[in-house]
């Protein structure tokens, strides 16, 4: 067990590395692509990270002979995602905006583009609803025709994004690569010092998953609780540092936009494959979970749309939703 918990922090320090070297670099392509916050935050970095967390119902639905577990893992792992980034990962960004609020530029308020934010939010609500309604019918066709419609959505959300989208003309730290091995701020470069990230965030998700799983069996918590809350927990990891980290240095839009970003592509790529594979039926587990992600980003969205600005109060609810998840599950004794 000791053994486990070491590997365990091991795999954190890996994922941090991961992603220090994700935001520079993903923000250096930006510059040189001349994309702005919105296309950087919502698309590039959101799909980046999500990564980890798409591999495992991939791996799970695709090549695991629709074994019970495997089935239990992967459709946890889809409807988990999108609950840790909408209560969790919101948490933890409203609360680093408290913890760095000496040191911002905003302080407590954040500065954010709410049109990409509210954009992103209600792409969202609508297509996740979509998502687990069609979950209440028996006809394989109409889930069918549902998963065929999410990708599409997706296509357009990407179009909407890079259609609206302006240069970003803010100040960024020097490229982490240029820096240590003094080589020139080019595309080959960026794209070296993205793929390292991008290994280094995988690497570190699959270790954290493996160890986290022996601890939690050893504790004797069901597949699908842990899949739904541990599994998550570990591959939102990188949305929740790359928050953080621009949280700290001001660049709220990139923030924010990487959490609402992935929301949206998880609410639609992942969904469409649990619909495609399985018989996509959710239970009661799932369906709490789903429905308290929806309650939780609709309370940033009335935020927003009621005082036309943003502040962490609304994203610290998030953690309100989360531990009444816990509380549900603690109530069935994690089954």
């Amino acid at each position: 067990m000791l053994d486990n918990i070491l590997i365990l922090l091991l795999s954190l320090g890996i994922i941090l590395t991961g992603c220090e070297l994700f935001t520079n670099g993903i923000e250096w392509l930006g510059k040189k692509l001349r994309l702005g916050d919105g296309v950087v935050g919502s698309i590039f970095s959101a799909v980046g990270t999500c990564l980890p967390e798409t591999l495992i119902p991939v791996i799970a639905l695709l090549f695991s002979d629709n074994r019970k577990d495997s089935v239990d893992i992967g459709i946890g792992a889809i409807v988990g995602a999108p609950f840790m980034l909408s209560t969790l990962a919101f948490f933890i960004t409203g609360l680093s905006v408290i913890i760095f609020s000496g040191r911002r530029l905003t302080g407590m308020n954040l500065n954010t583009n709410l049109d990409i934010l509210r954009r992103d939010i209600s792409f969202f609500v609508i297509v996740y609803t979509c998502a687990i309604s069609v979950s209440f019918f028996s006809v394989g066709f109409i889930k069918n025709i549902t998963a065929i419609l999410l990708i599409a959505a997706y296509i357009y959300y990407v179009f909407k994004t890079v259609n609206s989208d302006k240069a970003s003309n803010g100040e960024i730290d020097d490229l982490i690569f240029s820096k240590t091995f003094k080589l020139k701020e080019n595309i080959p470069v960026i794209m070296a010092q993205i793929a390292l990230a991008l290994f280094s965030i995988i690497l570190g998700a699959e270790m954290f998953v493996g160890n986290i799983e022996v601890i939690s069996g050893a504790l004797g918590i069901s597949t699908l609780a842990l899949s739904i809350i541990i599994t998550p927990i570990a591959t939102e990891l990188p949305e929740k540092f790359n928050s953080v980290i621009w949280i700290s240095k001001n660049k709220d839009t990139l923030s924010l936009g990487n959490i609402s970003g992935a929301m949206v592509f998880q609410s639609c790529i992942p969904v469409s494959i649990g619909i495609l594979t399985t018989d996509w039926k959710l239970d009661i587990i799932t369906l709490v979970s789903s429905l308290l992600a929806l309650s939780s980003t609709l309370v940033t969205y009335i935020w927003i749309k009621i005082k036309n600005s943003l502040t962490p109060l609304p994203l610290l609810s998030g953690g309100v939703f989360y531990a009444l998840f816990i509380v549900f599950l603690i109530l069935r004794g994690f089954k």
